[in-house]
């Protein structure tokens, strides 16, 4: 069996590890205590990001998860509704941490992780209903991960959120891989998140640091996350040494995530050409691919462990869905001989 620190690993971005020069900035970073507000490395980082994302403030929290269940926190109260797009992470793949913890049912809508104006309008809730559960709360994931990294239109995106503010139902954006998103649309970071009263980032996935997110909105919603994160067991002391993988990165690494999508395009128009796999390539934007063998062929287990014996390491999310994610850590010459070694694994 191959060996997993030698093997092609596709199975997520953030799979990742720190580059030579991102453990030099994280050696040297100047550091105090974040809880007191002293650590200037953190300082700097949600700054920058506010700046970047066109909020009033940030904050600096150690997972996506943990940012995603602080703004439900924040925006809604137990009891209340979400809606989500299909197979939305925060509905499926946070271990219920939405119902655990804010107390929320997520109500999904749209196709593929999408969806429009019209959905919302016809899933909305009023509050104090006889039977149903408020709204309170519209959740978007740009790019959507289990819809094979789709970038959200940003049409689309303003007219969610209006037909949501008009309703009086608060937004959020979960842009775990936002940079992702900006990179593949052009679209710059501060208007694909101008819509939002919340909004989150991952540093842990396309830009290669080893652990973190920052959560952006208005100052007093930040305030006010500092306590939930307090509360999520989130807050931490000397974490310049984490923030300052996150400005190492902002500085170097968001150019080269248009080379993760050309891999990812690359690996997808190999797979889409083999018979039987289902696969959409007009979904293929941006560094996942999700692809379905048909029935007759192997399952997805029984890919992945085929991949896996011939040093590619790729993910089954079900009996016959399967994903493959490019990052920095994967050479085009990396991805070529995946396509192969996952044609093979296919009886492509």
């Amino acid at each position: 069996m191959a060996n997993p620190s030698e093997s092609i690993d596709l199975r997520s971005d953030t799979v990742t590890r720190p580059s030579p020069g991102m453990r030099r900035a994280m050696a040297e970073a100047p550091v105090g205590d974040d809880q007191y507000g002293e650590d200037p490395s953190v300082n700097r980082l949600q700054d920058r990001l506010a700046e970047l994302l066109g909020k009033e403030a940030a904050l600096f929290v150690p997972s996506g998860t943990m940012a995603n269940q602080i703004a439900l926190k924040l925006l809604t109260r137990p009891g209340d509704e979400v809606l989500v797009g299909e197979a939305a992470h925060m509905m499926l793949l946070e271990a219920g941490a939405g119902v655990a913890n804010a107390g929320v049912q997520f109500t999904p809508i749209g196709q593929g992780g999408l969806f429009g104006a019209d959905d919302v309008r016809a899933a909305l809730k009023p509050r104090g209903h006889i039977v149903f559960p408020a709204t309170a709360l519209v959740a978007l994931e740009n790019t959507h991960n289990m819809g094979g990294g789709r970038v959200w239109p940003q049409y689309d995106t303003e007219a969610v959120c209006t037909v949501a503010r008009d309703a009086g139902v608060a937004t959020y954006l979960d842009g775990a891989r936002l940079f992702n998103a900006s990179v593949a649309s052009g679209v710059s970071l501060a208007e694909l998140a101008a819509p939002f009263d919340l909004v989150s980032v991952a540093l842990s996935k396309g830009l290669g640091c080893p652990v973190g997110s920052v959560l952006a909105g208005p100052a007093e919603t930040i305030r006010q996350a500092v306590t939930a994160r307090r509360r999520f067991g989130g807050a931490m002391r000397q974490s310049g040494i984490l923030a300052a993988a996150g400005l190492y990165a902002l500085d170097h690494h968001l150019a080269p995530l248009a080379e993760d999508h050309a891999n990812a395009r690359l690996i997808a128009k190999h797979l889409a050409a083999i018979p039987g796999v289902a696969l959409d390539l007009a979904t293929v934007e941006t560094n996942i691919i999700v692809f379905h063998p048909a029935d007759g062929m192997p399952d997805a287990g029984t890919v992945v462990a085929r991949a896996r014996e011939a040093g590619v390491l790729i993910s089954a999310l079900g009996a016959r869905l399967l994903r493959a994610v490019t990052h920095r850590d994967v050479s085009r010459q990396d991805c070529e001989r995946a396509t192969g070694i996952l044609a093979a694994a296919l009886g492509g």
